[in-house]
């Protein structure tokens, strides 16, 4: 009897090829497109990208009859609001920086979709990312780095759970981006030229703090004051929502140099502003840890650390602190690690686990 699964595609190429793959492994593969969207000018500006917007749909859609499999939409809007929209406004009014891709992941992706796929007899879920799912040595799941660093997506990844990972199949993973469209190619797969997505999907304009306005309407922060690390106003910000830690662009603050934001003090309503050798910390402290390829640290260990998406990693030595929080001591100085973004740590090709960064 075929193994069934369900294949994350949202109308781009590369769940496109996973399917077509799976399909050749010998899977029954049904395809399904998560509906996300909230609104409708959200629905419009959808039209132009995001991975999961109404041209995702009739991409995934024409795929799927190339492919000929099953295919259905699945209505996913009221988890994405509470778990992707809402903490994504939530922490930048608390002066962090969030990430939504990780949240989406973990708690729709994953968990929503996951689940749902069970319920109709499905035995995985498989996605177009770029990475790799392994079961080590000490039984348990693993995300391990994909064959090509360049499209490597396991920093987005590792929050899963073992149960998660234990039902996911990655086929992408064992492939470099153009290999991905060669194959999409041969196989007349209509996207196989299709531009990848860049946006976070539901801000295609990019405007984040127009967005936070809306979301949050009157509880969006007031303008305040910029300031130096000991307290000195240098002059007015728009909002705290506007600025993220390592930032140089767009202060409009009349300097004589270059300076960046080193700071965010929601409590006072201050963006700290500094050098750029002020962005700079030789550690930070992390929490809501998620273990992966370990199950716990008891004890010091050294890894790698990657403190953001497109960060290249770090070797540093993670400690466990008693209150379940992990330190992290870098070898060298690292810029700008954001308090809300996260913290993933490796040790070889595989995801030890990681956690958010809450300060330097």
């Amino acid at each position: 009897m075929k193994r069934k699964v369900v294949v994350g595609m949202s109308g781009g190429v590369d769940s496109s090829v996973a399917a077509y793959l799976l399909q050749e492994q010998g899977y029954e593969v049904i395809g399904v497109t998560m509906q996300i969207w909230q609104e409708e000018e959200l629905q419009t500006q959808a039209t132009q990208g995001g991975c999961c917007g109404l041209s995702a749909v009739e991409d995934a859609r024409r795929v799927a009859q190339t492919l000929e499999i099953p295919y259905y939409v699945m209505n996913f809007k009221r988890e994405f609001k509470e778990k992707v929209i809402n903490y994504f406004v939530e922490e930048y009014l608390r002066g962090r920086t969030p990430n939504p891709c990780i949240a989406c992941n973990r708690y729709v992706k994953w968990e929503s979709l996951l689940r749902r796929s069970l319920e109709l007899g499905a035995d995985y879920i498989a996605t177009g990312h770029y990475a790799r799912v392994d079961k080590l040595k000490n039984g348990r799941f693993a995300i391990r780095n994909s064959v090509t660093a360049k499209k490597d997506q396991t920093y987005a990844l590792y929050s899963l759970t073992q149960e998660q990972l234990a039902h996911t199949l990655m086929p992408v993973g064992e492939y470099t981006k153009d290999e991905i469209r060669q194959i999409a190619w041969q196989q007349g797969l209509p996207v196989a030229h299709k531009p990848d997505s860049q946006e976070i999907c539901f801000i295609p304009d990019h405007d984040y703090a127009a967005f936070i306005d809306r979301e949050a309407a009157k509880r969006v922060p007031p303008p305040g004051d910029f300031v130096t690390q000991d307290g000195q106003v240098l002059g007015r910000h728009q909002g705290i929502t506007h600025y993220t830690v390592g930032q140089r662009r767009g202060l409009e603050l009349a300097m004589g140099r270059r300076v960046f934001v080193t700071g965010i003090r929601p409590e006072t309503n201050q963006v700290v502003l500094g050098d750029n050798e002020d962005t700079f910390t030789g550690q930070l402290l992390c929490d809501q840890v998620h273990y992966m390829a370990m199950e716990d640290l008891p004890k010091p260990r050294r890894a790698m650390a990657k403190i953001r998406y497109n960060h290249g990693g770090a070797p540093c030595v993670i400690e466990k602190q008693p209150d379940g929080k992990i330190l992290c001591r870098f070898e060298q100085q690292v810029r700008a690690a954001t308090p809300g973004q996260a913290v993933v740590f490796y040790e070889g090709e595989y995801v030890l686990g990681g956690g958010t960064i809450l300060r330097t």
